[in-house]
């Protein structure tokens, strides 16, 4: 059997940057997933929202969880990664004055997202957006 969910994300919106990851983390532990896997999962996936948040106009978050893994994709509308290798580096960050000052946008995103995924491929078009595929495996 295979659960899959759907999330919206609004880029810029704050308020709410989270609750996908939020609401996965609800439900790996109701599947009794192992609560070390989920923190990693809930990391990577909190992580690739908030980019979304901070550097997106939009994007959607898609799950499936099958009894050996968590496929996680995310999609966005934005500006795109021009560099992506450039990006992965901790500490690099395109990120605002506005979301600096808001605590987000240090530069360790990318890279966290990489230490806590089996499995991490980043696609991106400069101008139309970026895709995440992470997978992790139970």
């Amino acid at each position: 059997m295979v659960v899959e969910h759907t999330y919206h994300v609004k880029g810029g919106d704050f308020t709410h940057a989270g609750s996908a990851s939020s609401k996965v983390k609800k439900l790996l532990k109701q599947l009794d997933i192992d609560p070390k896997k989920i923190k990693n999962i809930v990391i990577a996936l909190y992580e690739a929202e908030v980019n979304i948040v901070a550097h997106a106009w939009e994007g959607e978050i898609w799950i499936a969880i099958s009894p050996e893994k968590i496929t996680m994709v995310l999609t966005d509308k934005g500006p795109g990664i021009p560099d992506i290798e450039q990006a992965m580096v901790e500490g690099f960050s395109t990120a605002s004055k506005e979301v600096r000052e808001m605590g987000f946008g240090a530069g360790m995103g990318l890279s966290n997202i990489r230490r806590n995924t089996d499995e991490l491929k980043i696609t991106s078009e400069v101008g139309t957006g970026t895709k995440v595929e992470m997978v992790n495996y139970f």
